[in-house]
């Protein structure tokens, strides 16, 4: 099965190659926005499996963009997993604290991000 997945990132390179990935090793369909506010839009006009979603972004960063999509009855249930640079403990239980599926790590391994999402989302 063809997933669909939504990656909201302000960085050009790293929704490309994100996107490059998925569609290349695991053949899902992506859909991508270059802040949160387009993600927003893009969630609700796509309907996607998951969204793969920055954390520091300028405008919308990532924790107000999923306070957002939960308060939306369309995108409410929509998994989300956040992308991030920050490793420290504290910013990871801040993070948790929003329900997201998981937290990614950059730099991510495109060969390996499709299996990262699929084990954090229980996908075969």
């Amino acid at each position: 099965m063809s997933h669909k997945i939504l990656i909201i990132d302000d960085e050009e390179d790293i929704r490309e190659v994100a996107a490059l990935s998925l569609e290349t090793v695991a053949g899902w369909n992506v859909i991508s926005a270059n802040s949160g506010a387009q993600g927003l839009a893009r969630a609700i006009e796509h309907q996607p499996d998951a969204i793969l979603l920055d954390v520091m972004m300028p405008g919308m960063d990532g924790p107000t963009t999923v306070r957002e999509l939960r308060k939306n009855p369309v995108t409410a249930s929509i998994p989300i997993l956040l992308l991030t640079a920050k490793v420290q403990a504290s910013d990871q239980r801040r993070f948790a604290d929003l329900g997201v599926q998981a937290i990614l790590f950059k730099p991510f391994d495109p060969l390996t991000l499709s299996q990262q999402i699929a084990t954090a989302l229980g996908w075969k």
